[in-house]
């Protein structure tokens, strides 16, 4: 079969969408589909089921439904549908009084920036839409997104003698994420010290009753936004996560929810060649053999698409990233996604991709449209646009030529509707792809198990602050009084040196560095 038969007939096309997936260069061998018939079946009756409300997160009981998020209609019942409508309603008008300037700060004058604080999900999925979708922004957006002390100042450096006018979002579903708390707690100490009332800055995302709920409450913070427990964070990002802060930007939330609502409909098709989620689940598996043998490289052509790998690292990795599978076998689950934009890491890890380790195949989006307006020609009869193609036309050739394997999905265009179907598609090709490896997608025990760790980290840090008075000690001495392993307490003691809480005096060792308050 010529180059030309394979395309077309590898090509999934949604014309009236602007969309299509092309795995023409995946080499998928013949019969693979026959094959996965057995399993395609059944993660199409897991789709059916998780879209019906069944418990599709058995691990924590929980429904899952970020597809109801653009489909209330979809909710199993009115009650959930009414916890989609009803904030939608009440973000658009709380945007919509902030824009016009019907909500204000106390300076007087409008808001003019905005301020996301949350972590993972929280925050990723809002700098991802604000990256693609708000160059005309009508607030200027800022994030807190780590508890680094040196990230904070930074950006509350980047904000300078505009905080009188810059809203505050606080996202955080149980309200005790500790990077979240922090990234606020230093937030309002901030305004605080500037002689700014935080509370009539301050907004909340969280669930009912949470600590965040609770203090926003105690506070009279400007109002609050629920979260639900039925949309994971990673899977957040049609949710009031990501729709307020789109809403304030001015960015087109309905358009948004269209394109995903769209993909939804067209990949319910139980037809697998007009089914791009299925395909792009498929191709994954084939890729790897079921078994996540191969990366997956992002590499979009579009500097506002940027971000798109790491939202995708998050989304990908999270979900499939697992060591068990639903019938407790250890499986070691996963594919690892790592990429940049096109055509910046031509010049960076291309080289690798085509002459290195043959670990990956490449995923190229394609965005058709150069630029809004005329371009000039930068040679005889070729513009920046041209240029662009033609790298990922080339990119895409050489990596085959060298036996890489890609991908390539292509939107006319980014705008909040084309966003929307990128995202959907990539989300329900992470639930097909659970199913497939019968994998619970829904959870993230690894997550839980760093925070633990994290957590008794601090326990010992605060044990080692206790225990270093007196003479020079060192970590065998402090580990001796309170029972830890030397290793442990001697990072304590390293980072208390090195934030001013202790002095270190090093010896010919680790072991023989001795510490002193």
């Amino acid at each position: 079969m010529s180059n030309w038969q394979t395309y077309n007939k590898n090509l999934t096309r949604y014309s009236d969408l602007g969309l299509t997936l092309d795995l023409s260069l995946m080499d998928i061998k013949k019969g693979f589909y026959a094959e996965m018939q057995p399993k395609i079946d059944r993660a199409f009756k897991d789709m059916i089921a998780v879209e019906s409300g069944a418990i599709a997160n058995p691990d924590e009981e929980r429904m899952v439904g970020h597809y109801w998020l653009r489909d209330a209609d979809l909710a199993p019942n009115d009650i959930i549908k009414a916890q989609i409508t009803e904030p939608i309603a009440a973000l658009k008008e709380f945007s919509d009084k902030v824009l016009h300037g019907k909500i204000t700060p106390p300076s007087g004058g409008r808001f003019e920036n905005l301020l996301v604080i949350g972590i993972g999900g929280s925050a990723l999925g809002p700098q991802f839409v604000y990256h693609a979708l708000g160059s005309d922004s009508k607030l200027t957006t800022y994030f807190f997104d780590n508890t680094d002390p040196a990230g904070i100042d930074t950006t509350l450096k980047q904000i300078g003698s505009g905080l009188n006018k810059t809203l505050v979002l606080v996202v955080s579903k149980s309200g005790g994420t500790a990077e979240t708390r922090n990234g606020m707690l230093e937030a309002q100490e901030y305004f605080e010290t500037n002689k700014i009332e935080f509370s009539k800055h301050s907004v909340a995302i969280t669930g009912e009753g949470s600590k965040l709920f609770n203090y926003a409450t105690s506070n009279n913070w400007l109002t609050i936004f629920p979260m639900e427990d039925w949309v994971g964070g990673r899977t957040s990002i049609m949710s009031t996560v990501g729709l307020v802060p789109a809403a304030l930007q001015g960015i087109d939330i309905d358009g948004f929810l269209a394109g995903a609502n769209h993909m939804d409909a067209r990949t319910r098709s139980t037809n697998v060649s007009d089914n791009a989620a299925m395909q792009l689940a498929l191709a994954w598996y084939h890729a790897g053999n079921g078994k996540g043998e191969k990366d997956m490289v992002i590499l979009p052509y579009k500097d506002s698409l940027s971000l798109f790998s790491k939202y995708l690292q998050q989304l990908v990795m999270e979900s499939l990233g697992k060591e068990h599978d639903l019938d407790g076998n250890v499986v070691n689950q996963g594919i690892a996604v790592y990429g940049n934009k096109g055509s910046t890491d031509q010049h960076a890890y291309v080289q690798q991709l085509r002459d290195g380790v043959k670990n990956f195949f490449a995923t190229f989006v394609e965005v058709r449209k150069g630029r809004n307006g005329e371009s000039i020609e930068v040679d005889p009869g070729t513009t920046s646009a041209d240029y662009l193609q033609g790298f990922l036309r080339g990119t895409r050739s050489a990596l085959y030529e060298s036996g890489r394997n890609s991908i390539t999905i292509s939107i006319k265009e980014v705008t909040p509707f084309t966003l929307g179907l990128l995202i959907a598609l990539y989300e329900r090709a992470v639930s097909f792809y659970a199913s497939l490896v019968n994998i619970n997608a829904y959870h993230q025990p690894g997550v839980e198990a760093g925070k633990a760790a994290a957590t008794n980290f601090l326990e010992i840090l605060n044990q080692v602050r206790g225990a270093l008075t007196g003479w020079q000690k060192t970590a065998d001495d402090i580990a001796e009084a309170t029972d830890n392993s030397p290793e442990d307490v001697y990072h304590a003691l390293i980072h208390l040196a090195a934030n001013n809480e202790a002095t270190q005096s090093e010896g010919a060792t680790p072991a023989e560095d001795t510490f002193e308050i």
